[in-house]
Parts: structure tokens; sequence; C-alpha cells
């Protein structure tokens, strides 16, 4: 029976802190930074578009029925939220720029820079995001409790987990994904591929909660309980409690450096808790497909129960575990008690998931469930 995709254990052990969310184009604003600058030359053009209560995908259906060109010319490089106002930049062959123009009417997409290029852009194609949040009922001690938690975040870093947006709106999306990748036939179309992404986010992230709890245990008593407890040799346990980040790693674990960067395995624990904990490398978690990159040694015994070697009907890939929030800002409106937080995650990571770590709790509206598709 699987769990929850929400069943987080959280890093931080501070008490929670009360906020209202709701994710609307009004209070959740989302901006890609590109990877590279874009060229000002090319059979591509290239268009910087922000848009408001519409998905990726329904942006892409508007786009190319104005363009009149088939959905697949046209290239981006991340899903972005429905329930948001999202910049984002998608590109098309030069030659549709013209209908593209004259057709799109929506006042719910807006055109603010073009530009040109050689090539079309990729999924994954993307450096970070750039977010702004606007929280409300934070009451002074809370924006206070906010500023000294995250005052350590900065330093520390935040884990991974896929957000609630990856599941559906009944987060139960990885239970059809499961089913349609062990039929081993050939994915039909965009939505199976989603599905079955759902279920290899979910492994991920129950993979990610257990390592969590593993290192709360080890955190939260002796070497000799901690020993018993986690069934491990006592020396074992003190070489880990000599780690000076409180995330653990062990042998084996593939790492990389960041942003981005070199890929290897820890062979050396001593130096690669230290790279670890000075934020120049994370350890990565498996997406499990096929044609990727297993852990090995230790670190492999602990994500095996967390693989799923039959799926092979996706390609498999590595995403950081842990990650570090940049360029973090407040503005808080003390007579309304609304507290506006801006900060740049990698591509990938979920705001709603640096929030939750804030809060203690799932930040599902209340109201209504957030579906995004990715």
């Amino acid at each position: 029976m699987l769990q929850s995709p929400m069943n987080k254990i959280y890093a931080y052990t501070h008490p929670p802190i009360f906020f209202d969310f709701a994710q609307s184009i009004e209070r959740f604003f989302v901006e890609e930074i590109p990877l590279f600058p874009f060229a000002n030359s090319g059979s591509n053009v290239i268009l910087k578009i922000k848009k408001r209560d519409m998905s990726t995908f329904k942006l892409i259906s508007v786009l190319a029925n104005a363009a009149n060109i088939a959905q697949r010319e046209i290239g981006y490089a991340g899903l972005k939220d429905k329930n948001a106002t999202a910049i984002q930049y998608i590109s098309l062959p030069k030659i549709h720029e013209k209908e593209l123009l004259k057709n799109l009417t929506t006042d719910k997409i807006e055109i603010l820079e073009k530009f040109y290029s050689k090539f079309p852009i990729k999924i994954g194609q993307l450096k970070a995001n750039r977010f702004s949040i606007v929280l409300h009922k934070v009451t002074p001690k809370a924006f206070e409790e906010i500023q000294k938690l995250t005052k350590q975040m900065l330093k520390e870093g935040i884990p991974n987990y896929f957000g609630y947006q990856r599941f559906g709106e009944d987060g139960k999306s990885f239970e059809q994904g499961q089913k349609i990748a062990h039929t081993n036939k050939k994915l039909k179309g965009a939505k199976e591929k989603l599905l079955v992404s759902a279920y290899q986010s979910h492994l991920f992230n129950q993979w990610l909660a257990s390592r969590i709890a593993l290192s709360h245990t080890l955190k939260a008593n002796s070497p000799e309980k901690a020993s018993k407890i986690l069934n491990y040799p006592k020396p074992l346990v003190e070489a880990l409690l000599q780690q000076p980040h409180f995330f653990k790693l062990f042998i084996g674990e593939h790492l990389q450096s960041l942003p981005n960067g070199k890929e290897y395995y820890c062979s050396d624990l001593q130096l690669c808790a230290l790279e670890f904990a000075q934020g120049k490398v994370s350890l990565t978690g498996l997406l499990a497909g096929s044609k990727t990159k297993r852990a090995v040694s230790d670190a492999r015994v602990l994500e095996e129960p967390f693989d799923d070697i039959h799926l092979s009907s996706l390609y498999g890939d590595r995403r950081y575990a842990w990650i570090w929030v940049e360029d973090l800002s407040f503005e808080y409106r003390k007579e309304k008690e609304h507290l506006t937080i801006d900060f740049t995650l990698p591509k990938g990571a979920y705001a709603t998931t640096f929030l939750e770590e804030i809060a203690k709790r799932e930040l599902i509206d209340e109201k209504r469930v957030v579906s995004r598709l990715g």
C-alpha cells in the first residue's frame, strides 16, 4: 500500500509558524531566470511572456492555435503554475511570429520582450526561478520568527521535496502512474508521462523523508541509543555524528557540485560532508527509470527500498536532494499583517516546499486544491 506523497518529515525543529497562504494570481508570482542570455539573431523567436490563470500547457495550446502550428513546434524550459502570475520564455519558428502576434488576443497573455536565437528552448534549459509570494495574517512575532529561521536556512539549506502540485488535485496521481508504469507499454501522450513522473516523484519524496528521519534519529540520541535504534555499528554512528551538517551523508552518495556541475560518488566521507556543509555540493536522489545512475555502497542500501527497477517506460534521472535559497528579502506591512517574501530557487524546486518547511504544515489551499500539471 503506497503512502501519501506528502507524508513529509521536516528538517528544522522550530515550532510551527502560522501564516495564511493562498496560491493565486494576486499573491503568487514566479519568473524564470534563463540558463544563458539569448542572442538577437537566428531562426527562432524567443518570447518573454507574462501569463495569468493559465497553465503552461494551456499557454502552448493558445500560442499554437494563434500561430497555426503544431504544439510540438513550441519550446519551453519548464512548467509554471496555473494559479499564479508567471513570466516564462517560449520559442517558436521565426516564420510564424507575425501570424502569432496578429491572432493572439487573450488578456491572460502579455508579451513583454522578444529575442531571436539559432536554437529553440528545450525542457530544463533554465537556471533558476525567482519567486515573490504574499503571505497574510503574519503577526509581528511570526515575522521575527521567520526572519530568524530563514537566516539559518540560508546557511544550511532545505530539503528539495516535490510539492503537492506534482500529485494532482486528490494527491493520488502517483497511484495511477505506478499502474501505468508497470504495464511496460509505450506511454501515450503528455498525461500518461505526467502520471508516471508523479510516481517517480513520490518515490523520491519518500526516500528523502526517510533520510531526514534518519538524520533526526542521529541528532536526538546518544551514539549508543542511535546505534540500537538504527541497528548501525557504533563506530559508524560516531563517524556520522562528526559530520558538520544536520543531514548525514554516507559512502557511495551520488553527489553533484553546485550549480549543475561535476557528478561523482562519495568515497572520502569526511571531505564530502565538509563540502556539503559549505554548500559546494549536494547529494542527489533517484528518479527511478531506465538509463539513470544509482547510488552505490552504503548509500545504495538506503536508496534501494525507494527504487523501482521495473519502471522502464520513462528515463530516470537524479535530482538534488538538498538545495539553498538565494536572494531572500522581505517587505512587511505591519498594519495589514502582510508579508511579501522574495527568493530564488534552483530550477525544479518548489516555492511551497520552502514555505512548508517554515510553517510545518502542508499549504494546500483549504478552500480549493491547487492543481498544476508538472
